[in-house]
């Protein structure tokens, strides 16, 4: 599959907090950082996301946005 996004980072899940709705996937990209991405409950099941799987987290900036 070819992306336009450029952001790509390999790492491996570390948990996946499922809801009924949303479910939160903890990513480890290595050197203790953790990415944590809240998808569908659904992609989760159509993935067959679980702890210990290798994925990559594709980052999108336009939907990146922190402030403090």
């Amino acid at each position: 599959m070819k992306l336009s996004a450029r952001n790509q980072i390999k790492g491996t899940v570390v948990s996946v907090d499922k809801g009924p709705v949303t479910a939160k996937v903890k990513i480890d990209v290595g050197g203790g950082t953790l990415i944590t991405s809240t998808v569908t409950a659904e992609t989760v099941d159509d993935l067959g996301l679980a702890a210990g799987d290798a994925v990559t987290a594709i980052i999108k900036s336009s939907d990146v946005i922190i402030g403090k």
